[in-house]
């Protein structure tokens, strides 16, 4: 469905995306992870065609995005971080006013609503403004809105941000509603829990695909295992496993510490040894398998990237 080739942005000094060669399958969900200022959004806006790449092609089925891009608009749905909504507008008014933009007759969109309320749930609710909605509510009002032509294409940027975990959860029940008829999902997201629903995810990091995957292949990709470490001064306990040079990835996390080692009979017991050493007391040290966030802290902090 998309075909992405050498992609660049930059503002100025700063290169958002650098250079990026990847592909999104029809009717998957393609998952784009990665902290704040990533390039997730930068990403999503030129492959939705708002925004012009510095360098490279976007290609949606089959269609080059810089040269036919109201071809593209109909095929295509961008849900920003903060959708434009009316407040002042009811839920009904809202998805007449996005219809009409989109070109729809009234009929068109007459016929479209009951659908609309189905999955969303909205239709209690069609006469509330959409500024009386809760956070939840206005997410699912603004997926139908984007819904309301019937795009092939999704463009989701991080749009649970904020929500409550129901209202997530029931967030992504529709997203995978819409996959059984067949519409392409591209969604950015901060939550590694939500990274793990993805057919095949991305994970971003300065304007880089670092690891590219299912979410199962990426975890096998990191070896070794997690320790988490509680000690009278974790302070110390942080400062001491940093020092040592041994281990590339150490992560402060509230009252413990992680690091992520290779062999663990060998390391659990060098890493005991050295806090006993420097005075260190009330020592647990418990082993977990890795998850997606600790996959990308690990490769993050290591280097070890893999260039899309």
């Amino acid at each position: 469905m998309i075909e992405i080739t050498n992609l660049s942005k930059k503002f100025k000094d700063l290169e958002a995306v650098r250079s990026l060669s990847f592909s999104v399958n029809r009717g998957e969900i393609f998952g784009i992870v990665g902290p704040d200022g990533a390039g997730k959004s930068t990403l999503l806006r030129m492959i939705a065609g708002i925004m012009k790449p510095s360098d490279g092609s976007i290609i949606i089925d089959g269609i080059d995005v810089a040269s036919n891009m109201q071809r593209i608009k109909k095929m295509l749905a961008y849900m920003p971080q903060r959708f434009g909504l009316y407040e002042d507008l009811t839920v009904e008014e809202n998805i007449f006013f996005f219809g009409k933009l989109f070109g729809l007759s009234s009929k068109e969109i007459e016929i479209k609503i009951p659908g609309l309320y189905e999955f969303s749930r909205l239709g209690p609710f069609k006469d509330r403004l959409a500024g009386k909605l809760s956070g939840g509510m206005k997410q699912k009002l603004g997926l139908a809105c984007c819904l309301v032509h019937s795009p092939s294409l999704l463009l989701l940027d991080e749009p649970t941000n904020g929500v409550d975990p129901v209202s997530r959860r029931e967030f992504w029940k529709i997203l995978y509603n819409l996959l059984t008829e067949g519409v392409t999902i591209v969604v950015s997201t901060a939550y590694l829990d939500e990274a793990e629903r993805c057919n095949r995810l991305a994970l971003m990091h300065e304007g880089k695909f670092i690891r590219m995957g299912t979410p199962l292949e990426i975890k096998r990709s990191v070896t070794g295992t997690i320790l988490e470490i509680t000690s009278d001064n974790i302070a110390l306990t942080e400062s001491l496993l940093k020092n040592s040079g041994k281990y590339k990835a150490i992560i402060r996390e509230g009252q413990f510490v992680s690091v992520v080692i290779e062999d663990s009979k060998r390391d659990v017991a060098s890493i005991k040894a050295m806090l006993l050493e420097n005075g260190q007391s009330r020592i647990k040290i418990n082993e977990k398998k890795l998850n997606l966030e600790n996959c990308f802290m690990s490769i993050v902090l290591s280097g070890d990237y893999e260039d899309s």
